[in-house]
């Protein structure tokens, strides 16, 4: 007798699940970005200088690197509602003590809460697709993923730009906050309730410190490339990660002993989750660096005011949003490699089209450009996130989604690193050689590109080596059940 076919669609309730998670997603990483534009007001009103204000967004980071890595066990060991209660409450309290922040320590610790709950919403939403969404129709509701990761933090600059032409950057919290308590509102009801998972193992109080003591350090010490830090500090700060990330793993290896891990690392046995997430890692390297190198370019080499750059970085950002949901579909069809290899190859002709600008360069075919990138890398992260989290079981599924947010982190904190060392060290050798400023800058920026261009070649080459996961690798179990 042959099986029964697989359904055409979800039904109302699994599709009410998935919109309300994809919204909530939305409005948290909305709020990663939209910081950066608003740093120059802070400052002014607290009277901090740049270095510190700039722990606004490196706490940020490091919170989101530390709390990333329980979302798997949370997952494992509460119903979908409670992990979705906890992470909007604690993002909403953040964005309320922001908005009300009378002094910067006190902004500062709002920002911290706030990571904490936006750490918990992409794994707990790429966990949910995949217990919900039969493996067929994945790629299309993954491009959804993509549109919410690539369009958030596009809309993020413009949007705080656009406010802060309003009033305060205290509009920038206030605008935030009615969509966070609706949708929190909306998924308290929207999302049913059901008992935890008994069998999920109980955490392990000594993987907590060992996280912290891994991605924290990590994290803060790429940060600190290309600053004004002294170079022992970034230096002792990514050692010391190194060695709590090299203990972390000896602990979770002990523990998948008795099938206690806090992270499970049994995702790595799996050829096509390793191949994926290094390639994922790479484009973030990419992207995150293209993103705070292209605005430098944008207004000391071209003169552009931090609101036209905002408006000219907007279409890559939303075009590659909106076509995450049409590459979905096409994945669906095709499989990984006829979409990623050509758009890898697409990434690498940009990279080198970047180190060749002038100062003659119109500022369209910078823009154009970047649009082409990101519509390259559109065709890249929706299979990469399918295709990764596709071929695991489902019992790996909440430990899967916690390692690709864990490297999300980390690779964007690195590429940002890499690019702003190599401008920085490049652009002072021009400025030595007697190179004007802005052309010195152009300099260091074309060195920055051919490096990102070298790193990418290993993206380029690993593309060719993704395999489509197949149907039954949900231990030919189809979908499982969802505690809600």
């Amino acid at each position: 007798m042959s099986p029964a076919p697989l359904p055409d669609r979800l039904n109302r309730g699994d599709r009410s699940v998935i919109t309300i998670l994809l919204i909530a997603a939305f409005v948290v990483i909305l709020n990663e970005t939209t910081m950066n534009v608003a740093l120059p007001r802070i400052m002014a009103d607290f009277q901090v200088p740049e270095r510190t204000a700039q722990w606004l967004t490196t706490a940020f980071l490091l919170t989101m690197a530390v709390i990333i890595p329980i979302t798997g066990w949370l997952l494992q060991r509460f119903p979908t509602r409670a992990v979705f209660t906890l992470a909007m409450s604690l993002f909403s309290a953040g964005t309320l003590a922001a908005l009300l922040a009378p002094q910067f320590p006190l902004l500062l610790a709002a920002r911290v809460v706030q990571a904490s709950g936006t750490a918990v919403m992409m794994p707990l939403l790429m966990t949910t697709i995949m217990t919900l969404v039969p493996p067929h129709h994945r790629g299309k509701v993954m491009g959804n993923i993509s549109l919410v990761i690539s369009v958030a933090p596009a809309v993020g600059p413009t949007l705080s730009g656009l406010l802060l032409h309003l009033g305060s950057w205290r509009l920038i919290f206030g605008f935030v906050l009615p969509i966070a308590l609706l949708m929190l509102v909306l998924g308290r009801r929207g999302l049913r309730a059901s008992s935890s998972d008994a069998t999920a193992p109980p955490l392990d109080l000594i993987s907590i410190p060992l996280t912290a003591l891994a991605f924290g350090p990590l994290i803060y010490g790429l940060s600190l490339i290309g600053s004004e830090a002294p170079f022992w500090e970034p230096m002792l700060a990514i050692g010391i990660g190194v060695a709590g990330l090299l203990a972390f793993v000896a602990r979770q290896l002990v523990l998948q002993g008795r099938d206690k891990a806090f992270l499970d690392l049994r995702t790595f046995t799996f050829p096509t989750f390793s191949v994926a997430l290094l390639m994922m890692a790479i484009a973030m390297m990419a992207m995150f660096g293209s993103i705070i190198m292209l605005p430098l370019l944008l207004q000391n080499v071209y003169g552009l005011e931090p609101l036209q750059v905002g408006l000219m970085m907007l279409p890559g950002g939303i075009a590659m949003g909106l076509l995450g949901p049409i590459v979905g579909r096409l994945y669906d069809k095709v499989g990984p490699r006829v979409l990623v290899v050509p758009a890898s190859l697409v990434v690498l002709g940009v990279f080198g089209a970047f180190a060749l600008l002038t100062p003659s360069t119109p500022w369209w075919a910078v823009m154009v450009a970047h649009i082409v990138m990101s519509i390259s890398f559109a065709f890249l992260f929706t299979p990469l996130f399918t295709v990764a989290l596709g071929v695991l079981p489902p019992r790996l599924y909440s430990h899967g989604s916690a390692m690709i947010g864990t490297v999300q982190q980390v690779a964007g904190a690195a590429g940002t690193s890499l690019f702003v060392t190599v401008f920085a060290m490049q652009t002072a050798v021009a400025e030595s050689a007697g190179q004007p400023t802005p052309q010195a800058m152009l300099t260091g920026s074309h060195w920055a590109f051919l490096g990102a261009g070298a790193v990418w070649t290993a993206a380029v080459i690993t593309a060719f080596f993704l395999r489509r996961p197949p149907e039954d690798a949900d231990d030919a179990a189809g979908t499982a059940p969802l505690a809600h």
